[in-house]
């Protein structure tokens, strides 16, 4: 009889044995698959200085990086100026904004006078690094223009925005642009290196171009800005002291 109760007490011990182990086992392999799964479900998408943001794709949802990701006017991330200006111009060109006037030399043509489809080139300064680009929208008159461009103070697709030329020559080197707030007001001066033209250096520019140029020369009487009281040249190549970015323009 002892023998037959020890039996069975070695048989209940060995089966809670056996569940204990498979239990065990059973929960190891559940965290092992999801630890695996979690680690292949994640996607880390870092996006170049012409893209727009930096962050990772997990559990189906995008998840950006901090202080990355910015809201534009029509929601999602803000497409980089100089993206916006090729997909806005036949303007294409490499490399940050900064460097758009100097690597247009001998592949498109350059120039101080506004035209229609034509790319303004900013200047970088202490603010704004990496330049600016924007696409002319059209020309108003001899110191106005309506242009076309993104990530303006951090803003998303902006058109019919108005800019002024405040330069002493009317050279288009320092320009005012309209603030985003619907004021009616001018943001900061900013210095400029001037138009990039949608057109190979030395070819011949068409009519509709050469009609718009002289109606804004000659739109001097009705002329909406003015060159600055005390006049100060900017000289070229060089960051004018109290030229500084803006966060509301």
């Amino acid at each position: 009889m002892r023998h037959g109760r020890s039996g069975i007490l070695k048989l209940k011990l060995a089966v809670l044995s056996f569940l204990s182990v498979s239990a065990f086992t059973a929960s190891a392999s559940a965290r092992t698959y999801h630890a695996a799964s979690h680690h292949t479900g994640v996607h880390k998408i870092v996006f170049s200085a012409s893209g727009h943001a930096a962050g990772r794709y997990a559990g189906g949802r995008w998840h950006p990086a901090a202080g990355r990701y910015h809201s534009g006017y029509h929601g999602g991330h803000v497409i980089q100026c100089v993206a916006y200006a090729k997909s806005a111009s036949e303007v294409m060109l490499h490399g940050n904004a900064r460097d758009w006037w100097h690597n247009a030399s001998g592949v498109y043509d350059r120039g101080h006078a506004p035209e229609a489809g034509s790319v303004l080139n900013f200047r970088a300064t202490r603010r704004m690094p990496l330049g600016h680009v924007a696409v002319v929208r059209n020309v108003v008159d001899n110191r106005t223009i309506m242009i076309d461009q993104s990530h303006w103070a951090q803003a998303g697709i902006s058109r019919n925005v108005a800019v002024i030329d405040v330069s002493p020559n009317n050279d288009w080197s320092a320009v005012r642009v309209a603030l985003n707030n619907h004021s009616g007001g001018f943001g900061s001066i900013y210095p400029t290196y001037g138009f990039i033209y949608a057109r190979h250096p030395g070819a011949e520019r068409n009519m509709q171009q050469e009609v718009m140029t002289a109606w804004a020369k000659k739109g001097t009487t009705t002329q909406l800005a003015q060159a600055p009281a005390t006049p100060r040249q900017i000289s070229a190549g060089q960051e004018d002291p109290n030229i500084a970015f803006d966060d509301n323009n």
